[in-house]
């Protein structure tokens, strides 16, 4: 596997093809096109002849290339745990927002 600990600098708005993508975790092509197969991945327009993957993917697909070498999860197993992942991500957010509306300012 390709070194991945690079930085990697995007603009929020960036786009990224398929190649860009397995170029910047290591990934192959094959295992990227899976992952959007079993939606742990959203390219932009899926009807699209080519995709384009938001920057924000640059993050789950190093996440992603991190799994399957820690765990060496399989396509399915890996495409769960990011979208668990994911909803931990959400949650924990909620809870921070919740918590926030619920401090008391002191007197």
């Amino acid at each position: 596997m390709a070194e991945t600990d690079d930085a990697v600098w995007l603009h929020a708005e960036a786009r990224l093809t398929i190649v860009e993508l397995a170029q910047s975790s290591g990934l192959p092509e094959e295992l990227l096109r899976e992952l959007v197969e079993y939606g742990a991945l959203d390219p932009a327009e899926v009807q699209a002849d080519e995709w384009y993957f938001s920057a924000e993917c640059v993050a789950r697909v190093r996440t992603a290339a991190r799994l399957r070498q820690d765990l060496e999860l399989e396509t399915p197993a890996l495409a769960l745990a990011l979208s668990l992942l994911e909803r931990i991500g959400r949650l924990e957010a909620e809870v921070r927002r919740l918590q926030a509306q619920l401090v008391v300012p002191r007197r």
